[in-house]
């Protein structure tokens, strides 16, 4: 069989902005094929090692930001064409802003339809609600057709079951994945493993079968442990049960 590389490798460096450093002395690993749940407090590190991932990845990762990076006076299918604006000449992308191309506005209607924006494509985002803003930025980054994708919270502003129909779509048009949540149970059911952060260091990187909720909440400050339990064990009714266990086999 032949050994299949890593796709990104953290051999104890220190990762952060400039001469600031946010995260101290990271050893991790990401291989192909995994899909992988990055928790953490706010503060904790999460987009300084999101963004180093991006580095290394380069064209092979997707990428979906915390706080969207949508124009708010273009509509949704603009927000979304924006995924490949690369892809074509400047007087091709100025031609799609004044009359949408055929076969890209096929090509983002069906992503729209499969991510509950049907009749959404003309709107402004500066008109959407903040969960219809967060599918366009995962329609914009499942757009770009590439084999991994990094998201920052990309599930945040959505419903729990909303949260995992959006995940299976990422899965699905997707090789492997790193994506911050805070959702405890979604990172037990939904991905093969589970880096966790605290302080500006990683304190675990575990199979997510090995792991509990109890273990994900020493993650959090004390002062949040009780919130985030009583948020999960609330929700838990919500949470789709069909979706249980992990579409790849984790149990």
């Amino acid at each position: 069989m032949s050994h299949v590389p890593p796709l990104a490798v953290f051999d104890g460096e220190n990762l952060g902005h400039g001469d600031h450093v946010v995260l101290s002395e990271v050893h991790l690993t990401f291989h192909p094929g995994e899909r992988i749940a990055l928790l953490g407090a706010s503060g904790a590190g999460k987009s300084t090692l999101l963004s180093a991932l991006r580095q290394r990845l380069g064209k092979q990762a997707a990428w979906c930001p915390q706080h969207h990076g949508l124009v708010p006076e273009l509509a949704t299918y603009h927000n979304i064409y924006m995924g490949r604006l690369e892809q074509h000449s400047g007087l091709a992308n100025l031609w799609n802003l004044l009359r949408p191309l055929a076969a890209p506005w096929q090509d983002v209607a069906t992503l729209c339809q499969l991510l509950g924006l049907e009749g959404l494509m003309k709107r402004p985002v500066g008109q959407l609600s903040g969960g219809q803003r967060q599918r366009v930025a995962i329609g914009r980054a499942l757009y770009q057709q590439r084999s991994v994708f990094l998201g920052d919270e990309p599930v945040a502003s959505v419903d729990p079951h909303q949260a995992v129909e959006l995940l299976q779509v990422i899965h699905e048009r997707h090789q492997g994945c790193v994506i911050a949540l805070h959702q405890h149970r979604l990172a037990l059911t939904h991905f093969d493993r589970v880096w966790g952060l605290d302080k500006g260091r990683v304190v675990l990187d575990a199979p997510s079968s090995e792991l509990s909720l109890d273990t994900l909440d020493a993650l959090y400050p004390s002062a949040g442990v009780a919130t985030k339990t009583a948020m999960d064990i609330e929700q838990a009714a919500l949470w789709p049960q069909d979706s249980l266990p992990c579409p790849r086999g984790q149990v």
